[in-house]
């Protein structure tokens, strides 16, 4: 197969997962504390004929997540909470701690704060937080701090990740807890929530972008099919 087909396919390819990521970002457009994705491109070079010369194609195998904050909207909820500032709440899963901006949080029937996946939500030293039962009101200091009927029961952790290499994006709204570490002075709100970073106008322009750069990829390889197939059958004659 012809070097510039190889180069052109290995676009093609990236172009198909950012247009994916694109879609998924508009699918999320009104998901609680999402966070927009986008695919990051870069040359991959390849030895060819015992080293004397290189193709260059293209890599598209990275992600990088958007942590611009989204608006905060007011709900009132007692467990409804949201970040000003940088950083994550992190919730216990099976298949390890998360890191999320989603803050739509409820009590379960034991007294433990848990998010809508029934995920149990970890204070700062990364263990669950419990409810006293019988509890008659709430209230969440813009630190964390967790009042019951006004004594102070526990702190919300929330957490940042200063290797944002590690931020890897596990699906919905999680990701990777790896090395993150307590932030000393959080910005809580209570009874709000943070709404998606996408905006939909700007994914639908990027989405427009990239179909017509696969367009202009399938045309170049229509054309060297074609090319091809004629320098064959001249020299089959």
């Amino acid at each position: 197969m012809d070097n510039a087909i190889y180069a052109a396919l290995t676009r093609q390819s990236g172009l198909m997962r950012e247009m994916r990521a694109v879609a998924n970002n508009m699918a999320n457009g009104s998901t609680t504390g999402f966070r927009r994705e986008g695919v990051v491109f870069s040359e991959h070079l390849t030895s060819l004929r015992d080293g004397r010369e290189t193709l260059s194609m293209a890599n598209a195998r990275g992600r990088e997540v958007d942590l611009t904050p989204g608006s905060l909207t007011m709900t009132g909820g007692k467990f409804d909470l949201a970040l000003e500032r940088d950083g994550f709440f992190m919730v216990e899963t099976p298949d390890g701690n998360r890191l999320t901006r989603a803050g739509a949080f409820l009590m379960s029937p034991e007294g433990e704060l848990i998010n809508g996946d029934g995920y149990r939500v970890l204070d700062d030293g990364q263990a669950p937080i419990a409810l006293p039962p019988g509890t008659r009101s709430i209230g969440i200091g813009p630190d964390g701090t967790i009042s019951a009927d006004g004594q102070p029961v526990g702190r919300v952790g929330v957490f940042e990740q200063p290797d944002r290499a590690l931020l890897k994006h596990f699906g919905g709204t999680l990701f990777a807890a790896d090395g993150a570490q307590p932030i000393a002075d959080p910005l809580v709100r209570q009874g709000f929530l943070e709404e998606s970073n996408v905006n939909p106008v700007l994914e639908i322009a990027r989405m427009i972008e990239v179909q017509r750069a696969y367009e202009l990829g399938q045309s170049f390889l229509d054309g060297e099919d074609q090319r091809i197939r004629a320098v064959i059958t001249a020299t089959t004659r």
